[in-house]
């Protein structure tokens, strides 16, 4: 078991939250009104008996929900199912799962490297960030990228799907598509975590 900080976001709808995840942990809500005496204001995990590793937590304040990513770290799909999961936040002393993001199967992808949730384009409170709170776009390694239509929460749906094929000399033989950006224009960047480099694309839905 690894517990310890990974992905930490401040929003400045509220500044004196801190939503952060802490791997093997879960995630938790922190009180930051008092940068030197943080409070837990709730935490939330899905371990066990799902496997671990809690990468991210985006809060999407106006409609009382959070959407939080597991990381696949284990090859040929071992620590399956690695997902993206939505959450009522409306009452943030007790947070309540009631969707995960689909998937495909599996096995399509289990053969060669990572396959599972990673990253998400986090609303970065940024003038050249795109911001949603309908549409989740997440990295899958070799699942590649994928976005969902959030609108109605208890059932996402996806809308889009990019995977690439495997880039010259990939050490695993596949594509293992790492982060997400969204610029202001709506343009897409997505990175390949090992030799594929920087992939730029343009939203269609």
């Amino acid at each position: 078991m690894d517990a310890r900080a990974h992905n930490t976001n401040v929003y400045p709808q509220r500044s004196d939250r801190c939503y952060l995840a802490y791997i093997d942990g879960g995630m938790f809500v922190l009180d930051i009104s008092d940068k030197a005496n943080p409070k837990r204001i709730s935490q939330w995990t899905n371990s066990p008996p799902y496997t671990g590793f809690m990468h991210t937590v985006m809060p999407l304040f106006d409609r009382g929900l959070m959407v939080i990513t597991d990381e696949s770290t284990e090859n040929n799909a071992k620590d399956w199912p690695k997902l993206i999961w939505i959450l009522d936040a409306r009452e943030e002393t007790n947070l309540v799962p009631i969707s995960t993001c689909p998937l495909p199967d599996h096995q399509a992808f289990a053969a060669k490297g990572r396959f599972g949730a990673h990253n998400i384009h986090e609303n970065v409170p940024r003038p050249t960030a795109w911001h949603s709170d309908q549409i989740v776009l997440g990295t899958f390694f070799n699942g590649g990228l994928r976005a969902y239509d959030i609108s109605n929460p208890y059932q996402p749906q996806q809308v889009g799907v990019f995977v690439p094929p495997a880039p010259p000399m990939a050490p695993t033989g596949t594509i293992q598509l790492n982060d997400v950006f969204v610029d202001e224009r709506e343009i897409v960047y997505t990175v390949d975590r090992h030799v594929g480099g920087l992939y730029i694309l343009e939203m269609d839905f």
